[in-house]
């Protein structure tokens, strides 16, 4: 986080042609007020020492008695003939000792007072897995972060815990609406109520989303970091990012509802399932977690909000792509899930999907991704922190944080081309089990399919439609799938479900123009 910052400050002042304070005060104005934690740092930052240097001065970046000094950028050069990282560090501690003492008690964001009330928030979310605004406990909310609707489908009132997305009607809604579809009343022509006469017999579903962080679909947004393109403008969405816990499942693959701000474009297996049948209106929950795997998913899907008895079916993505062989770990080989581990975990988590789901849902599993895309096509290209200057490619930031051991895929982030197709081939391994799941194990209360993660079919759309290979991965963090990338799958993902899996579906509602004129007479959509 250190280096991070530094860098930004450092290139701004190269870019303005300014001063070190003047850069942090052009970045101070940028940035939401309560966010400004970094203007603490100005007097500790020299133009002539690079990120990696002043952090390490100033001893915010630990290292381990044995271990070696991680650093993002070249080791620089202190005098002609003299190069490297030690020396720069011997040269720039002295001066720096006393401030980096007073300053070691802000190491910690959470510190800050005036954070210390959203850390708190944030805590409670991860812990939790659940909105935290929700007045009447039915695990759904009308806060659009820190877990609320833009997680799951929003709730029209919250002070009645029977009133939530997903439900079946209840009297039909003749007097309110109790499933948030915004189909209620009665038609005073005849008087039979709206939802009976749209929605009976539609095969009314959701959506529901198990899955790690590209599910949660993280992205941190590149013109952060990016001091040519800077501008208040690109700091708006901070305070949104951090509820989020830098998640943006609002726009994701599956249960995306919103049109992107982050580029590219929305287009979710919710969208398309409403627009099928606008009686599913809000009824989606994306229950996925950040560095979730199979092993540790048993917690997740537990925040499964589904009334067996009360609630619709509903389709549900078991999605966990790369965390099972993704890890920071030195030994990234044995911190895999093996296959055996595996198939106990998926079949546990099915076990428990039939004690809870409604009879009629389906559930999808999805096969690991082949990662060895990533390096082919990032390696060797800039880091946007390293646009400005040349000076910081994707090989260059994986090595940084394998060293610091937060790499988010040490099997796959590493110049080691053995390791790289060893990760590949657990990975296709693990698939290989959740295909014969699918294949071999029944259910009570819903059927079960198998199917590829894209990739190479969304590789292949985006080639056709102009784009390159290394435009479908997050340019910030270089492992996750980019907006793009999220958009194409589920074009994919729903032309499969059509022709081979048309159950899952249902079919389309006739009624569809019908409601959306009685929504726009409204004055609603």
């Amino acid at each position: 986080g250190c280096v991070l910052v530094v860098s930004v400050i450092e290139q701004l002042a190269q870019w303005h042609n300014s001063t070190v304070k003047a850069a942090m005060e052009r970045l101070c104005d940028y940035i939401p007020g309560k966010y400004q934690i970094m203007c603490y740092m100005s007097c500790c930052i020299d133009r002539e020492m690079n990120a990696d240097v002043v952090c390490h001065s100033l001893r915010l970046c630990k290292q381990d008695p044995g271990q070696p000094l991680c650093h993002l950028y070249s080791p620089p050069k202190v005098r002609k003939h003299s190069s490297g990282l030690f020396h720069a560090l011997a040269h720039a501690r002295p001066k720096r000792q006393n401030r980096s003492k007073s300053f070691m008690g802000f190491s910690s964001v959470c510190a800050f007072p005036l954070l210390a009330n959203l850390c708190e928030k944030i805590k409670y979310v991860l812990r939790n897995k659940l909105p935290f605004e929700d007045f009447d406990g039915d695990k759904f909310s009308t806060f659009p972060t820190l877990r609320g609707y833009h997680w799951r489908g929003r709730d029209c009132d919250d002070k009645n815990t029977t009133v939530y997305p997903g439900r079946r009607p209840d009297n039909w809604d003749a007097k309110s609406d109790s499933n948030c579809n915004g189909i209620w009343g009665v038609d005073p022509k005849d008087g039979i109520p709206y939802e009976e006469r749209f929605c009976k017999g539609a095969h009314s579903k959701g959506v529901v989303l198990l899955g790690d962080s590209a599910g949660a679909h993280f992205h941190i947004p590149p013109e952060w970091m990016t001091v040519t393109q800077m501008s208040a403008k690109s700091f708006a969405n901070l305070p949104m990012a951090f509820s989020d816990e830098l998640d943006w499942p609002q726009f994701s693959e599956f249960t995306g509802f919103l049109n992107s701000t982050i580029g590219g474009w929305t287009d979710s297996l919710y969208l398309r399932l409403r627009k099928r049948n606008h009686c599913n209106h809000r009824d989606l929950q994306n229950i996925s977690q950040n560095g979730v795997q199979g092993r540790r998913g048993k917690r997740v899907r537990r925040f499964l909000a589904r009334n067996q008895l009360l609630d619709n079916p509903a389709i549900v993505i078991y999605a966990t792509i790369g965390n099972d062989v993704c890890n920071g770990e030195r030994d990234t080989l044995a911190h895999m899930t093996t296959p055996k581990e595996m198939l106990s975990n998926v079949v546990q988590a099915l076990q428990y999907l039939d004690s809870h789901l409604p009879n009629g849902s389906h559930v999808i599993l999805t096969g690991l991704v082949d990662g060895r895309f990533l390096w082919d096509n990032l390696h060797d290209r800039y880091h946007p922190l390293g646009q400005l200057n040349k000076d910081v490619t994707y090989s260059q930031l994986y090595s940084f944080l394998d060293c610091l051991q937060v790499s988010p895929c040490s099997g796959w982030l590493t110049p080691n081309e053995t390791l790289r197709n060893l990760t590949s081939e657990r990975a296709l391994q693990l698939s290989n089990v959740l295909k014969e799941i699918a294949r071999s194990e029944k259910f009570a209360n819903f059927d079960i399919f198998y199917m590829d993660f894209p990739l190479k079919q969304t590789a292949e759309e985006w080639r056709k439609m102009g784009g390159e290979p290394w435009q479908l991965i997050e340019p910030v963090d270089g492992f996750h799938p980019s907006q793009i990338a999220a958009a194409l799958g589920t074009g994919i993902t729903w032309q499969k479900m059509l022709h081979e899996w048309p159950q899952v579906l249902g079919k389309e509602n006739p009624f569809n123009d019908q409601i959306e004129a009685i929504f726009k007479d409204q004055g609603g959509h």
